[in-house]
């Protein structure tokens, strides 16, 4: 029964039934397949062949794919050597996978899984059989995938699915992807006109201002709290040049992602990254036990090369800001610096209603700079942190960065999908690289340790992310626009209406008035559409009393208060601007 196998395994099965349907629906099509493994909730298959598919065909092999399961096919295990296995698979066309086993050893022991008439190569497990695969699969669309990621490969077709072991379980995860559908951060954005992007800035977006607004804000907190945690703001150059980077590093283990430039015959780079330009700050003046440590905080804007494949509107961009911070201490602080670090970023997080948050510890990478035993030192400390710390975390070996491990900060949105957000990275090779030093309290000079983190990451993918958990509908004190007031008749009350405008002005309160020559209906579903906090309809009662009625976004019934208490309440909700613990 499927409940006996991992779902792990349903899924790697469901794949291979979703390659054996293709292959019945077109046999008369030249067709290769790539590869075809397990994701979260699902699975998807590579594949070139001449026909190019849609989503009508999709349904297609849905169809066939469950007719197979009637038929109840043994899914059975071969086993050849290389040589044959180069010899089966040359045979059948099957270039792709020609390529995967020219890659093993020699003596690698090949495995192959037929189904009927399909075979295909294969580590395994599989069920027993076809029958045994539940009914619980769809497929959602087709992409373009080049082959092992690589744009000089050819380019194929992409098949992505869903398979869960209950038929229920399929239909929950449909509805949440419906629902993250009308949650996307890029059609939210289009709709209340926040940014855009440009094929002439590819992956550059571009702010309107209510856009800009919702950014700048997100600056603004950031700088609030970096007052409770006495960082220093900095400002350093876009452009430097290639010495720089290979003092750094850049240039050897991330050159691919950057950009350059030749200037009077020298090479420069735009910055990916804000940490080399703290390492030449931190190094131009002297310093002492007693200045560390040292916090440098940049908003700097950086340039990083993504494939055209990896982008994803916000969130995965090629021109980006972080709330970025290095942080100068000597070896006695970790401990308490990344105490205070982890309150900082949980506390924040939650203020913007991430509630479920993962820590992960990320070690070395195969590709890095410096000596184990630096490394070995590097993620013991981090390790010792975060262990005292108290917080539970994941260890996710060779995920570190080049220069250091660091911890990760996942938070799950409101459909429960993880992002990656915050980061601490620690580092002994920079200092070093850059032959940093400070006056130690015996007056020797001694060496800094750098902590390298950022709370939201990018700002861009932090908005991206944050836009789909609450689907457009700001806090208060994050809404560029937090009321609008409308009049019931424009004449009749427009100067009672100016005089609400001005006293909600004057207090700090964004407010607009909708003088459109549109019905009032019209201008309250706008006001729903745009996902304004509050709308305000303004008419005789209102102007005798010297109130206003107020409806908040989402709800149905209204509240009459006077302006005075109107005030108030709007002055308590931009005070939630702070999490209360940084107040």
């Amino acid at each position: 029964m499927p409940e006996n196998y991992p779902l792990e395994t349903i899924r790697h099965s469901t794949a291979h039934l979703l390659a054996h349907a293709v292959e019945r629906l077109w046999p008369e099509c030249s067709i290769q397949w790539g590869v075809g493994p397990v994701i979260e909730h699902g699975f998807y298959y590579d594949v070139a062949m001449e026909r190019k598919l849609s989503d009508a065909d999709l349904a297609t092999i849905e169809e066939t794919m469950v007719t197979i399961t009637k038929e109840a096919l043994p899914i059975e295990r071969e086993v050849m050597d290389k040589g044959e296995a180069l010899d089966f698979f040359r045979q059948r066309g099957q270039e792709f996978k020609v390529e995967i086993i020219e890659s093993l050893p020699e003596n690698e022991e090949i495995g192959l899984y037929r189904q009927g008439e399909f075979v295909d190569l294969c580590k395994g497990p599989h069920v027993g059989n076809t029958g045994e695969l539940p009914r619980a699969f769809k497929l959602l669309h087709v992409a373009g995938a080049y082959w092992r990621g690589d744009e000089r490969r050819p380019m194929l077709q992409r098949i992505y699915g869903v398979s869960f072991r209950e038929k229920k379980e399929l239909k929950n995860h449909l509805r949440l992807l419906d629902e993250a559908k009308k949650r996307d951060h890029r059609k939210i954005g289009k709709e209340l006109n926040l940014f855009h992007f440009s094929d002439l800035a590819p992956a550059s977006p571009f702010f309107m201002p209510k856009g800009s607004f919702i950014y700048n804000r997100l600056v603004d907190f950031m700088r609030e709290i970096y007052r409770k945690f006495h960082y220093n703001e900095v400002i350093t150059p876009q452009i430097l040049d290639s010495n720089l980077w290979q003092t750094s590093g850049h240039y050897e283990h991330y050159r691919q992602n950057m950009y350059f430039s030749r200037i009077d015959g020298r090479e420069y780079a735009m910055k990916p990254m804000n940490c080399p330009c703290h390492m030449l700050m931190f190094k131009h003046y002297k310093y002492s036990y007693r200045d560390l440590p040292l916090r440098y905080a940049d908003f700097g804007r950086l340039h990083r090369y993504e494939k055209h494949g990896a982008l994803a509107g916000l969130t995965r961009v090629r021109s980006f800001c972080q709330d970025d911070a290095h942080i100068f201490l000597g070896p006695g602080d970790i401990g308490k610096e990344i105490h205070s670090l982890m309150d900082m970023f949980l506390i924040c997080y939650r203020h913007f209603g991430f509630k479920d948050i993962r820590i992960n510890l990320s070690t070395r990478p195969a590709k890095r700079a410096g000596s184990d035993s630096v490394w070995d030192q590097s993620e013991k400390a981090l390790e010792e942190s975060l262990k005292t710390s108290g917080h539970l975390y994941s260890l996710r070996k060779g995920e570190g960065a080049f220069y250091g491990p660091k911890i990760d900060v996942e938070i799950s949105d409101a459909l429960g999908r993880y992002h990656q957000l915050g980061t601490i990275q620690l580092d002994f090779h920079l200092p070093e690289r850059f032959c940093l030093h400070y006056t130690d309290s015996d007056g020797k000079e001694k060496r800094p340790i750098v902590i390298h983190r950022a709370l939201f990451g990018s700002l861009e993918r932090f908005l991206g992310v944050y836009i789909e958990h609450v689907a457009g509908v700001f806090p208060f004190w994050l809404a560029p626009e937090q009321i609008v007031l409308i009049p019931v008749s424009g004449e009749a009350h427009s100067n009672y209406v100016k005089s609400v405008e001005k006293s909600l002005l004057a207090r700090g309160i964004r407010a607009s008035v909708d003088n459109r020559n549109e019905t009032l209906g019209y201008k309250t579903r706008w006001a729903q559409k745009n996902k304004i906090p509050f709308m305000a309809v303004l008419g005789n009662r209102e102007m005798e009393s010297g109130e206003i009625t107020l409806r908040r976004y989402g709800e149905k019934t209204t509240e009459t208060l006077s302006l005075e208490k109107a005030l108030i309440l709007f002055e308590e909700l931009n005070g939630e601007a702070i999490p209360l613990e940084f107040r």
